[in-house]
C-alpha cells in the first residue's frame, strides 16, 4: 500500500508539472511577476521582525539588517529545494555568526518566537477553510495523493510512535545537556526576551509579521490571477490554509506533492483540472527560483559564500570551533 501510494502521489505530482509546461503561453506574465516582488517583501518583513527579537535579546550588538535579511531569504530559499527544513540549519549558522557575541540556544529561541504569529495566524485560516466544505477533514487525508500526508493519516499508529520517538530523543537530549543546563536555558530565556515586554513584542514583531502577512496573501491573489484560477478572498485562505497543513509535514521541499494534491482536491470545480493543476506546480515553481535566486544573491553580495555548500562547510567548521573552545574554557 505504501509503495502504491508513493508511485500514485509521484505520478500525479509529474502530471501536474506536465500540466504547468502546458499552460505556460496562457500564463498572465504581469500578476506573476508582481506576485513574486511582493513575495519578496514578505520575506523582508519576515526579517525585520527578526531583527527586531534579535535586538531585543542582544541590545548591546550591531546587528545589520541587511544580513538577518541575506541569512532569512538563503534558508528560504535552500528550504525550497531540500527536505525537512534543512535551510533553517543555514538560516541558524548566518545569523548567529551575523550577531556579535550571540549563542546558538538563544537565536533558536528567535526563530521559535516567530511561530507565535504564525501559530495565531493559522489557527483563524484554518477555521476558515474547513467551514468552507471543499477542504477535507484530516480523517480524508489518507485518500489524498500525497504519500508523506497519506501514509501518516493511514497508519495512526505509526504516527503516535513517531511523536513518541522523537519526545523520547528530546529527552535524551537534556539528559545529555543535563550539565550544561542551566546555561542552556539561560540563552533561551535571552532569546525569548521580547516576550517580556507585550508592547514590545506587538509593535515591533507581531505587527510586523502581520504587514508580512498581508503581502503575502496580497502575492497568492496575484498567483491565482496569472494562473487564471482567479483571485478572491475565500481562494486565498483556501491557499493559506493548504500551506498551514503542508508546513506540518515538511518532509518534501516546499511540502511539494501535500500542496499539489490539497490544491487540486480543494479547488476541484473551481475552474478547468489542468488549470488547477499547473497552478497547484506552477506557484511552487515560481516561488522556489525566486527565493532560491534571491537567497543565493544574498549569499554571494551579503555573505560572500559562492554556493550552499560552502555556507554549509563553514558552519561545521564554525560549530567545531565553538565546541572547542567551550571544551577549554568550560561550559558556556
Amino acid at each position: 500500500m505504501a509503495r502504491a501510494s508513493i508511485l500514485d502521489g509521484a505520478g500525479n505530482f509529474f502530471d501536474a508539472i506536465g500540466s504547468f509546461f502546458d499552460s505556460l503561453a496562457h500564463v498572465e506574465f504581469v500578476p506573476l511577476l508582481a506576485g513574486m516582488a511582493v513575495f519578496v517583501g514578505y520575506l523582508s518583513m519576515r526579517a525585520l521582525a527578526l531583527r527586531n527579537t534579535l535586538r531585543a535579546a542582544y541590545p548591546e550588538a550591531e546587528i545589520e539588517y541587511r544580513r538577518i535579511w541575506g541569512a532569512y531569504i538563503a534558508a528560504y530559499g535552500f528550504n525550497n529545494v531540500v527536505p525537512a527544513r534543512g535551510g533553517d540549519i543555514i538560516k541558524l549558522f548566518l545569523v548567529k555568526t551575523s550577531v556579535p557575541g550571540s549563542r546558538y540556544p538563544a537565536v533558536a529561541a528567535t526563530f521559535a518566537v516567530e511561530q507565535i504569529f504564525d501559530a495565531t495566524i493559522a489557527v483563524p485560516v484554518l477555521l476558515f477553510a474547513f467551514t468552507q466544505g471543499v477542504f477535507p477533514k484530516p480523517p480524508d487525508f489518507s485518500s489524498l495523493q500525497a504519500f508523506d500526508l497519506s501514509f501518516l493519516a493511514s497508519n495512526p499508529q505509526l504516527t503516535l510512535f513517531l511523536i513518541t520517538a522523537s519526545a523520547v530523543l528530546v529527552l535524551a537530549l537534556f539528559a545529555w545537556l543535563s550539565r550544561r543546563v542551566v546555561a542552556f536555558w539561560n540563552n533561551v530565556r535571552q532569546g525569548f526576551t521580547v516576550l517580556r515586554d507585550r508592547d514590545r513584542y506587538v509593535r515591533e514583531v507581531w505587527l510586523v509579521q502581520f504587514g508580512g502577512w498581508l503581502l503575502r496573501f496580497t502575492a497568492f491573489w496575484l498567483l491565482l490571477e496569472a494562473f487564471g484560477v482567479g483571485g478572491s478572498v475565500r481562494n486565498v485562505m483556501l491557499v493559506l490554509g493548504v500551506n498551514a497543513v503542508a508546513a506540518i509535514v515538511p518532509f518534501t521541499p516546499g511540502g511539494a506533492g501535500v500542496q499539489q494534491a490539497l490544491l487540486v482536491k480543494v479547488f476541484a470545480g473551481a475552474a478547468a483540472g489542468a488549470t488547477i493543476a499547473a497552478y497547484s506546480v506552477g506557484q511552487q515553481i515560481a516561488i522556489a527560483a525566486v527565493s532560491l535566486g534571491v537567497g543565493f544573491a544574498g549569499l554571494v553580495l551579503v555573505f560572500g559564500f559562492r554556493s550552499f555548500g560552502d555556507v554549509m562547510r563553514a558552519g561545521r567548521e564554525h560549530r567545531e570551533a565553538e565546541k572547542a573552545a567551550d571544551a577549554g574554557v568550560g561550559p558556556a
